[in-house]
């Protein structure tokens, strides 16, 4: 007979939020994952800031950070990026969108994203700013407020 000991567990990340095509959009559009942010995170670009900004927001919900560095201006853009296990996002509301259009090069949103972490209810409150580089909208910088 073996005996064995009680190794010390790990504390187990929580589940991470499974999205398929069909699913509504987790940036609080009218349409499905896959008719929305999902085909940008597949790959496709986003005509406008706002759009990119929506899915960044879906990019943060289904943690997909190959998406969120792909689409973050290179001169800004982080080595890494690591994303609390136990944040949970729960909506975003878009306040305001300045140019960004297919005519633009640069564009604002400000948006109120919420989450919980830890059973706690918060929310980021940010005005973020967006360029096209290479092309493409990708995210730049932010100014967070209160």
């Amino acid at each position: 007979m073996s005996r064995r000991t009680a190794r010390p567990r790990r504390p187990s990340a929580a589940p991470v939020f499974k999205v398929t095509a069909a699913v509504p959009c987790p940036c609080g559009l009218p349409a499905t994952y896959g008719e929305c942010c999902g085909r940008f995170h597949d790959g496709a670009s986003a005509p406008t800031c706002e759009a990119l900004m929506r899915s960044r927001y879906a990019a943060f919900v289904v943690r997909d950070v190959a998406y969120l560095l792909r689409t973050w201006h290179p001169d800004h853009r982080p080595g890494v990026l690591d994303l609390d296990p136990g944040q949970r996002w729960q909506g975003l509301e878009i306040l305001e969108t300045t140019e960004g259009s297919a005519f633009h090069t640069a564009g604002t949103v400000t948006f109120r994203a919420h989450y919980t972490v830890g059973g706690h209810r918060d929310s980021l409150y940010e005005k973020s700013r967006f360029v096209r580089h290479e092309g493409a909208w990708v995210y730049e910088s932010a100014v967070f407020a209160e």
